[in-house]
């Protein structure tokens, strides 16, 4: 099952982006050193233990480039591999494997490397109601592959942009003049545009909950940088009231206190943005 925002149509343009960036007018190594009816069969080693993810991706780029290459996928998106598994082979023409190879692994190594970190962090909350999202800290242009792979790790999506959700964090409060004045304007600009967007708002200590809760009608509460004790004690002055969620330079080391506090969401930005890619690479046999 894919994400719903990982369409045919987004698959296609991202491939064809993607191959211009890095084919241009020809990918001239290959044109130059291997005949155009060499035909080959290469496998995808894993170098690492981890959670794999980008299968389905490296097969529409394969066939994307030319349809006529066949896979036989051994390993799926969301299994646990380890140093010397095989994922899949590929097998046709050499030149189209050569071409794209680069492409599925860059692709690969960074959406395996982001579901091993989400799939790790996810087990040391388990036994929590705490549950794991990812941030807006994505590398341009490849958002939706990184999102997908966290959902491939076993945590979800936040928001996916800045068009599906309004978070009113620190500075949109600051440059609005505030809790209650940033909550208001938001309300009316909804009425006006006729928008059905749910409303998260960052706080920073038990006073702008307070402020929060006194304006009451948003959809989240978001517990900004605070400590154990004042997060437990925002859940239990929140009381049910709205969902929380917990955020601000969270760890591995801290993240099981953080789910203890009783929060309903966790927000981790380094599950995209410092994590390290798993190792692959596509060897001919």
């Amino acid at each position: 099952m894919l994400p719903p925002y990982i369409t045919p149509a987004f698959l296609d343009h991202f491939i064809s982006t993607a191959l211009a960036e890095d084919v241009g007018d020809g990918d001239h190594s290959t044109l130059a050193s291997i005949p155009a009816n060499a035909t080959k069969r290469a496998r995808l080693l894993v170098k690492d233990d981890g959670i794999l993810a980008g299968v389905v991706l490296a097969e529409r780029i394969f066939k994307f480039f030319d349809a006529s290459l066949t896979l036989q996928i051994l390993k799926n998106d969301g299994d646990a591999i380890k140093k010397g598994d095989v994922a899949f082979t590929v097998e046709g023409s050499s030149r189209s494997i050569l071409t794209t190879e680069r492409l599925v692994l860059n692709c690969m190594q960074r959406m395996s490397g982001i579901a091993t970190k989400t799939h790790h962090l996810v087990s040391l909350v388990a036994g929590t109601k705490a549950r794991l999202l990812d941030t807006r800290k994505t590398t341009p242009n490849f958002r939706f592959p990184e999102k997908w792979a966290v959902v491939i790790g076993g945590g979800m999506n936040h928001r996916i942009g800045l068009y599906d959700m309004i978070m009113l964090k620190d500075n949109h409060i600051d440059m609005a003049g505030g809790i209650e004045a940033a909550i208001h304007r938001t309300k009316d600009y909804l009425r006006a545009s006729q928008k059905n967007l749910k409303i998260e708002v960052e706080t920073r200590n038990l006073q702008e909950v307070e402020k929060v809760l006194a304006v009451g009608g948003i959809d989240v509460i978001m517990l900004d940088n605070m400590t154990n004790d004042q997060m437990r004690e925002a859940v239990a002055l929140i009381g049910g009231r709205y969902p929380t969620e917990a955020s601000g330079g969270i760890t591995e080391t801290t993240i099981r206190g953080v789910a203890e506090c009783g929060v309903d969401f966790i927000s981790v930005g380094a599950l995209t943005h410092s994590m390290k890619s798993l190792d692959l690479s596509l060897k001919a046999f």
